[in-house]
Formats: C-alpha cells, sequence, structure tokens
C-alpha cells in the first residue's frame, strides 16, 4: 500500500514554488497525495512568520496535524522553522523541524526515516535553489523561484533573518525550469522570489532575465509577483507590450506617507512611487496594480493614515492586501516609541478594507464590453468556468468545451459581488 502525504502551505507564493517541488518529489517516489483533513503517514506544514497572524495560522496548522494522529511523522520547515526553532523542537510532537535552506531534502530525510536510519536535519543539504521542478501542483499556474533572501532590512521585516541575504537564480537554471513546466502543460508561470526586483545574476538583472524568458518558445504567459517599487525604468516598462506579459504589478507600497516609509526604511518615496504607475498607466490605461498596506506601524498619526487613504483612492488598485504591524524580535521596530494600539490598527484595517472594496469595483468595471484571455482553473457542477483573466481580474462563464488549463477569450458582460469579491461575468 501506498504511503500517504499531506501538506499545508502557509505565507507567500515563494513557500507556495517550495511546497509543490517537495510534492512533486513525494509523488514521484510513489507517495499518495492526500489533502490535508484526511489520514496520511506524513504531513509537511510550511510555515509562514512575516506577522502575528502568520504565526497564530501556522501553529493552528501544526496542531491540526498532531492533533489525534497517532504514528504519523509530522514536518515543519518554513520560515517559523527557522525564527521559532527552539520552541518547535521542544513541543515533542513534531518529529522534524527543517529550516529554509534544507527544505529541498525534506524527501530524503522522511525515507531515511522510514527505513530505521538515523539522519539529522542538521546534515541534510543546504541550497535554496535545489528544488524538483514542479510536475505536481496544487494550483493551476507554475510558481518559478528566481532568487531569494533581502538585503534591505526594513525596519519591521524579520524575513532576512528567516531567509537569509539576497541570493539570485542562475538564469539558466531558470529558462530550463520554464520549459520543463510549459512541456508538461502549464500555461501560466510566476515569477517569485523574497525580493526579485534585486535579480541579479552576472551582471544580468530582473528586465533583462525578464526578457529572455518572454523571447522563449511556447504557448504560456508569465506573470510578476510581488515586487519592491526599485529598479523600473523605460526597459521595464516597455516589456509590457509584450503578448506574453501579463498587465499586472503587486507593487508593495506598505504606507502613503514619506515620514513613514522613512522610519520603516524603504528604499523609495511616494513620489517615485507614484512616477512607476503613471509611466506604466500612460502606456496600458486598464494596467492593474495591487499592493500591500500596514497599519499601525510605531508613530503612525492620524495624518498619516489619511495619506494612505488618500493614496489608495489615487492610484485605483484593485486589490489591497492590508494587515496590522506585528512587533517582530530583533528587528529595530521593536524598540520603536510610539506603539500603535491594537484597536486602532483594527479600526484603520477596516476602514482600508472598505476603500479598498471600493477602488477594486470601480477598476472592475471598466472591463465590462472588453476582451479578457481567461486561463480556467476550474468548472463547477453547474458548466460554469471560472479563472483570471491577463489583467489578473477573476472571470466566470460558461466554457465552450470542457476541461481545464487552457486560454480563451471572453467578453465581459457585467460584474456581480460574490462572497465579497467582485467577480467579472463572461
Amino acid at each position: 500500500m501506498k504511503r500517504r502525504v499531506a501538506f499545508k502551505t502557509l505565507g507567500c507564493r515563494l513557500n507556495q514554488f517550495e511546497t509543490d517541488s517537495v510534492l512533486t518529489d513525494f509523488y514521484k517516489t510513489g507517495y499518495e497525495i492526500v489533502g490535508f483533513n484526511e489520514p496520511a503517514d506524513v504531513y509537511v506544514v510550511n510555515t509562514c512568520t512575516v506577522t502575528n497572524q502568520g504565526d497564530r495560522k501556522s501553529k493552528t496548522a501544526i496542531n491540526q496535524a498532531v492533533h489525534g494522529k497517532d504514528g504519523s511523522l509530522v514536518v515543519v520547515t518554513g520560515c517559523m522553522a527557522e525564527s521559532q526553532k527552539q520552541y518547535l523542537e521542544n513541543r515533542g510532537d513534531i518529529a522534524y523541524v527543517v529550516d529554509n535552506k534544507s527544505k529541498s531534502a525534506i524527501l530524503p530525510l522522511v525515507e531515511a526515516h522510514f527505513n530505521g536510519e538515523i539522519l539529522s536535519p542538521e546534515n541534510l543539504k543546504k541550497d535554496v535553489f535545489g528544488f524538483t521542478v514542479a510536475e505536481k501542483s496544487f494550483h493551476t499556474r507554475s510558481m518559478i523561484k528566481i532568487q531569494d533572501g533581502c538585503d534591505n532590512f526594513c525596519t519591521f521585516c524579520i524575513v532576512p533573518m528567516v531567509r537569509g541575504r539576497a541570493v539570485s537564480r542562475p538564469a539558466n537554471e531558470i529558462l530550463e525550469n520554464i520549459r520543463k513546466v510549459v512541456y508538461h502543460g502549464y500555461k501560466e508561470v510566476v515569477l517569485t522570489g523574497v525580493n526579485i526586483s534585486r535579480y541579479d545574476y552576472g551582471g544580468l538583472d530582473f528586465t533583462g532575465l525578464l526578457k529572455e524568458i518572454l523571447e522563449m518558445e511556447g504557448n504560456f504567459r508569465v506573470r510578476i509577483s510581488s515586487i519592491e517599487p526599485e529598479g523600473f525604468g523605460e526597459a521595464m516598462y516597455t516589456l509590457f507590450s509584450h503578448p506574453k506579459l501579463c498587465p499586472h504589478l503587486h507593487l508593495c507600497l506598505q504606507s502613503g506617507s514619506d515620514k513613514v516609509l522613512m522610519q520603516m526604511r524603504r528604499v523609495y518615496t511616494l513620489a517615485t512611487y507614484g512616477d512607476i504607475i503613471e509611466q506604466i498607466r500612460n502606456r496600458y490605461p486598464l494596467f492593474n496594480f495591487t499592493t500591500d498596506i500596514m497599519v499601525g506601524f510605531p508613530g503612525e498619526t492620524e495624518e498619516d493614515f489619511e495619506d494612505t487613504c488618500r493614496v489608495i483612492r489615487q492610484v485605483g488598485f484593485s486589490h489591497v492586501h492590508t494587515f496590522k504591524y506585528s512587533l517582530r524580535q530583533g528587528t529595530r521596530a521593536e524598540r520603536m516609541t510610539g506603539q500603535v494600539p491594537e484597536l486602532v490598527k483594527q479600526q484603520r484595517s477596516q476602514i482600508i478594507r472598505e476603500i479598498s472594496s471600493e477602488t477594486k469595483q470601480k477598476y472592475r468595471q471598466q472591463f465590462v464590453g472588453k476582451q479578457q484571455t481567461v486561463l480556467i482553473e476550474k468548472v463547477n457542477k453547474s458548466g460554469l468556468a471560472k479563472g483570471y483573466g491577463q489583467h489578473y481580474v477573476p472571470v466566470e462563464f460558461m466554457p465552450s468545451q470542457p476541461g481545464t488549463n487552457y486560454f480563451e477569450n471572453v467578453t465581459i458582460q457585467d460584474i456581480a459581488t460574490v462572497t465579497r469579491d467582485i467577480v467579472l461575468k463572461g
């Protein structure tokens, strides 16, 4: 009988890429992949620790994995395995705690365990780019890891401590990774990393890498994952005219106050951020911008917060991922005065969500009567297909043929509010 393995991934798309790769290792070795709520021989929890909420969700998943699972092997990896390693190891109900650098070697660790061998996670191969090409995945899109780590050291951020310094993946490995996933049938690749705008390998920067990817043969499109507002220029702006490159950026903002941005130690101002928006929107008026906003950073005043609300409306983001500042041990912000009360953070988060809902509807209303090329991800029991257009807007429609994972051109007829999201109806 096949051994069964279940996965739970918290946090970023980089974690998603790494889970898909480890999952592929297990699948190719003969394991049966099952849901996290199902009985399994192995449970792998890929954690997040960027915020307090990430910690809570990670601990909930770990507790779910160990509760009532006598005889099952629980492996915890990801960023919490770095920041709270001692706590996890001292729990006594986790078999192995594996750091990010050794995450790609989880299968050999598990296989050694079942073979009765003694293998410590400390002795695993450490390679942040040593991941198998993901043939098996929980997603229609294929994540492509191009970079890891960060050198920015923003005052609130724990990522450099749990992911390490910035390092870029060799370009030939990235291109080969994309060739393989396209061969395996993926129609969309998502370039991901911790700080992909800082990609630099052998003098090739992110724009140069992106140009090489877009010149590759094959019927696929390219989407850029979360990116910092740096390294943009004319060459980058021009690339968005390429039919393979999706007109969407998740361009991190964090705050609409220059004072707060400086205290956060961000590497841009509102003026430079706004210039990127203007340069792109002047060329591509329907271009989709989404972003991250942090509320309640130490010292954030009502005026600072109002500035953030104003910027969100001015840019017209189609989605804002808002989160409350979380005190992270070892960061500079931990020692800052002017900590904002939790109730104020909650109130500001709610206001941002309401503004985001307004700007989302306003942005998506522009697509009525226009065409989207939708990658079909799922079809429900009624035959209604769902997927995302090139602008990263969700679309539902009656498809012309059965199946998933193919492109279909649709004309948007209307928008509808469904489960708190606005869905375009083709």
